[in-house]
């Protein structure tokens, strides 16, 4: 049998990608994604769309307010999602979310018998989200080692970042080798009605210059 493993998945480029290694290394891959109070919410059809493709076997929704604390540009519709690169942490960063999505996949995973869990954050062409640091994910990982059953019992967890050294050119070539169709994938932080990104936030900047450095045309749909 092979080993289970639970994919953090947005419906965006890096984490198809992610699913889309889990599943070549081998894993029985168990996709979650989150609806917290997100404005771009049309991602989580993404993720539905990229779970099947790539041969998630379970994907589930979990559902968070996160909107009920703010602080974000995107949980916060007073706040405006910048269309120019600003200097420091954006305000496109949300408080404490990789700490709460890893945090809900660690009580999966040990519900599942899984000791993987799978999270496309990168640390090279990315937008200085403290939570997307390989410090963050090993002090994450160390915790959850403590705070768990299965780690007391010596069924360790392991968090995986197969992206976090990679440039977003190297992304898309990867998820190319392994059957990713970018086309059905949404990282847009301010996609219209019919989700078509903006193409002007950080996230699409970072995504159209990834195709762009790549050699790979971008099919991605723009307003």
């Amino acid at each position: 049998m092979s080993a289970k493993a639970v994919i953090l998945l947005s419906g965006g480029l890096d984490s198809a990608t992610t699913l889309a290694i889990a599943r070549a290394e081998g894993f029985d891959c168990y996709a979650i994604s989150f609806d917290y109070g997100q404005r771009h919410r049309c991602e989580l059809s993404a993720a539905n769309t990229v779970a099947n493709s790539l041969g998630a076997i379970s994907h589930k929704t979990v559902c968070m307010g996160l909107d009920e604390i703010g602080g974000s540009a995107l949980t916060d519709n007073s706040i405006d999602v910048p269309e120019h690169e600003t200097e420091g942490i954006p305000v496109t960063y949300v408080p404490a979310r990789n700490t709460v999505f890893l945090a809900i996949a660690l009580g999966w995973a040990e519900v599942l018998g899984a000791q993987d869990i799978f999270i496309g954050v990168n640390a090279v062409d990315y937008s200085g989200y403290p939570d997307c640091r390989p410090e963050y994910i090993q002090a994450f990982n160390d915790m959850a080692n403590l705070a768990t059953r299965a780690g007391v019992e010596g069924k360790p967890c392991k968090i995986h970042t197969p992206l976090i050294n990679l440039s977003k050119a190297e992304i898309i070539q990867k998820g190319i080798l392994h059957g990713v169709d970018y086309s059905i994938t949404i990282s847009c932080y301010k996609p219209d009605s019919q989700g078509r990104a903006c193409g002007q936030c950080d996230s699409c900047r970072l995504r159209k210059a990834g195709f762009a450095s790549a050699d790979v045309s971008d099919p991605t749909l723009y307003q």
